[in-house]
């Protein structure tokens, strides 16, 4: 057993007794100033100690030592860029030692800042909010994302439900869409059936529970089909695993719960079509070929893309992702996050990033080198990917995806294998959007910031009307 340092934990747990130091020290035969030294972490855990403290009080003892998210650290850096800190921010070191000493108080800044951060955002977007419960209130967008990110992206027990169904479903991934119906047939007595676009009334999916009939659009292809159907199969089979993961959620009833429901059931469908070992063996060694990928499992370019942002199994990790969907007007309608990058949360993500130019180049990959305000370096693959087309208007609706990593991952990505990204050059200034961007001199500036004051001088034109 690895050194385990517990002081914040046996502090709560101690507090919850109402005891004393020396109280917890009598309960479990040892000295105060032993007990002391465990709290202040100047001593790490013993096994039995671990042991003690689990059999006088109850407790399960993974969770004594269970370590604080790995987010968290890299939440604390992105939060101190905000510039209301200025100059006064920690160092790393601090940051470190805040983690180590007070999780809980440093967990609790971060949920405070997210507040602030929503407010102010909804000020911004909406001038007639009057309540303060409502300017606090966050999207339902945002608390799945924040949810997923505080799971670090991976939820084990849907990958473990999903592996087994898929062992259960025999059958080449061209077989799949042909297992899945026939499992809903024969196993929960619900038919399926394509119906023409028109008759669908522009849905996709139509799940009739009391009528046992799922209805799929001809505007899908095959890839989606397969999709929808292993999402309805999840909603059915798990439906005892997702409303645990929901309850956990701490998400309130409603709309928010109903949205956490898709896209967890959206998160079992794509790990049952594309396995978690089998998908991250085949990825390491296809160095993260992403359209490889699509064609070895049969998915689309964008499933694809969103799968490899959960590969983040505590014994098989792999690449952490970043994933981001825009629509043709910058609008963020989609986002999941593994790394550090700092992800829009609303319309209006850099111009300067190439996900917005894949909509001139449709189907092609286009890397790109960026660097964030902070010095953050990542390396992006943008492209555009094709909606369904329910009449001859929606024909040409496209979105663009974009996925990232970390540039000290980036050798393990074939895309980049072409480029020497020691140049410093070759690094695109990028920030989250113009409204918090503080790069000067920016040609694609199409906000005053709100974080810094742009020069401006009316007898000199600068780049934009912004700054001169």
């Amino acid at each position: 057993m690895s050194k385990a340092f517990v002081g914040p934990q046996l502090r709560q747990l101690r507090r919850q007794h109402d005891q004393s130091q020396a109280e917890m020290a009598k309960a479990l035969g040892v000295s105060s100033a032993y007990i002391n030294m465990l709290e202040n972490n100047q001593r790490s855990l013993s096994v039995r100690m671990l042991m003690a403290l689990s059999e006088v009080y109850q407790v399960d003892w993974r969770a004594l030592v269970k370590d604080p998210p790995q987010t968290l650290l890299v939440d604390l850096r992105n939060i101190l860029q905000d510039p209301i800190f200025e100059d006064e921010a920690p160092d790393l070191q601090e940051l470190r030692a805040a983690i180590e000493h007070a999780p809980r108080l440093a967990g609790c800044f971060v949920k405070l800042h997210g507040h602030h951060a929503r407010t102010l955002d909804r000020i911004m977007r909406q001038s007639e909010t009057t309540t303060r419960d409502a300017l606090a209130e966050a999207s339902p967008e945002t608390l799945i994302h924040d949810f997923f990110r505080s799971n670090e992206n991976y939820f084990d027990i849907l990958e473990r439900a999903a592996e087994a169904l898929h062992e259960q479903i025999p059958g080449s991934s061209e077989d799949i869409f042909q297992g899945l119906r026939l499992r809903l047939q024969s196993i929960h007595g619900t038919q399926v059936a394509i119906r023409p676009a028109e008759a669908m009334q522009e849905a996709l999916r139509i799940h009739d529970r009391q009528a046992r009939m799922v209805y799929l659009s001809e505007a899908l292809d095959f890839q989606n089909r397969a999709f929808q159907l292993a999402h309805v199969l999840g909603l059915i089979e798990i439906e005892g695993i997702l409303e645990r993961l929901i309850e956990d959620s701490e998400i309130a009833p409603g709309r928010g719960r109903a949205r956490l429901q898709v896209e967890l059931a959206n998160y079992f469908a794509a790990a049952f079509l594309m396995p978690y070992a089998r998908f991250r063996k085949t990825a390491e060694e296809a160095r993260y070929d992403v359209e490889r990928l699509a064609t070895r499992f049969n998915c689309s370019h964008e499933q694809v893309c969103h799968r490899l942002t959960t590969l983040q199994r505590p014994s098989a990790r792999g690449v952490p992702f970043f994933f981001l969907r825009i629509d043709r007007a910058g609008n963020v309608t989609k986002r999941f996050n593994a790394t550090p990058f700092q992800l829009a949360e609303f319309g209006g993500s850099c111009p300067v990033w190439n996900i917005h130019s894949a909509f001139m180049q449709p189907g092609e990959i286009i890397p790109q080198f960026v660097e964030m305000p902070d010095r953050q370096r990542f390396f992006t693959l943008s492209r555009t990917a094709d909606r369904p087309a329910f009449n001859p208007a929606t024909r040409n609706h496209r979105v663009a995806v974009a996925i990232g990593c970390e540039i000290q991952y980036a050798h393990k990505i074939g895309y980049a294998k072409a480029f020497n990204f020691q140049v410093p050059n070759r690094f695109s200034p990028i920030g989250i959007n113009c409204h918090i961007c503080p790069r000067q001199a920016c040609a694609q500036r199409a906000h005053q910031p709100l974080v810094v004051d742009l020069p401006i001088d009316p007898g000199r034109r600068g780049n934009t009307r912004y700054e001169s």
